[in-house]
C-alpha cells in the first residue's frame, strides 16, 4: 500500500499521503463506495481525477474509515460520522488526508512556476516578507498552501485569500509558522506545519496553542 508518508508529530493528529501509481482499476478494488461517491466517480472525466478520488478512499481505510464513514456538508466540506475532523486534498500524483480531534485543514500542491504569475491574487501581508525572498517558488507554495487550508477549515463563503487570509513570515527549514484568520468577527490563528514531498509541498494546520 503506497502511503509514503504518516504524520503524527501532533497529539490525535494524523497526516497520511499516499502517492498515486496504481491503475484506477486497481484502486476500484479493494474497498467499498457509498451511492454518492459512485454518482461522483461517474461524472469525473478526468483519469486523474478518479484515481485520486479512489487513492482518498484507500486512505479512508488505512485510517481505519470507510467510504460510508464520510460525508459532505452543503458547501463541499468534509466530516467523519465519528465526529473526528477531516480535511483531504489531492494535487497530480499525490493524495493526502488529516484526521483530528480540532478543527484543521490541509492541501498539498504542486510546485510550479505559474504560482509567480498568480502570486498577486493572494499575496497581500506577505508581500514585504516575499519581496526579500530570493528563491519565491517554495515559499508562494508554502502561502498558498496554508490560505488553501484556512478555507477548507473555516469552510465559509466569503472568506477571501487576499483580503483574510495572513501568512506571518518563515523559514523553509523550519517547516512552520502561524497563520491567521481576519473575517468580519472571526479571528483565528493557526500552528501551520509545511514540508516538501517529492515535488509538492503539503500544509497543514492546527488552532495555535
Amino acid at each position: 500500500m503506497p502511503v509514503i508518508k504518516t504524520i503524527t508529530n501532533h497529539s490525535n493528529t494524523t497526516v497520511y499521503v499516499w502517492n498515486v501509481t496504481e491503475s484506477e482499476a486497481w484502486l476500484r478494488s479493494g474497498i467499498d463506495l457509498s451511492e454518492n461517491s459512485v454518482n461522483r466517480l461517474i461524472t469525473m472525466s478526468s483519469e486523474m481525477h478518479r484515481r485520486g478520488f479512489l487513492s482518498i478512499r484507500h486512505l479512508l481505510l488505512h485510517a481505519g474509515y470507510n467510504d460510508n464513514d464520510l460525508y459532505y456538508d452543503d458547501l463541499g466540506k468534509p466530516h467523519l460520522m465519528d465526529d473526528k475532523y477531516i480535511s483531504i486534498t489531492h494535487s497530480y500524483e499525490l493524495t493526502a488526508i488529516i484526521i483530528s480531534d480540532v478543527s484543521t485543514g490541509i492541501d498539498i500542491e504542486k510546485r510550479r512556476n505559474k504560482i509567480e504569475r498568480i502570486a498577486v491574487k493572494f499575496v497581500n501581508y506577505e508581500r514585504d516578507f516575499m519581496d526579500q525572498q530570493v528563491e519565491k517558488i517554495s515559499p508562494l507554495t508554502v502561502i498558498w498552501g496554508a490560505k488553501e487550508s484556512m478555507y477548507k477549515c473555516l469552510g465559509q463563503k466569503g472568506l477571501g485569500f487576499y483580503d483574510h487570509c495572513k501568512v506571518e513570515p518563515f523559514k523553509m527549514e523550519d517547516k512552520h509558522t502561524i497563520s491567521r484568520i481576519d473575517f468580519g468577527d472571526i479571528q483565528l490563528s493557526f500552528d501551520t506545519c509545511f514540508e516538501e514531498i517529492l515535488e509538492s509541498t503539503l500544509v497543514y494546520i492546527l488552532p495555535a496553542t
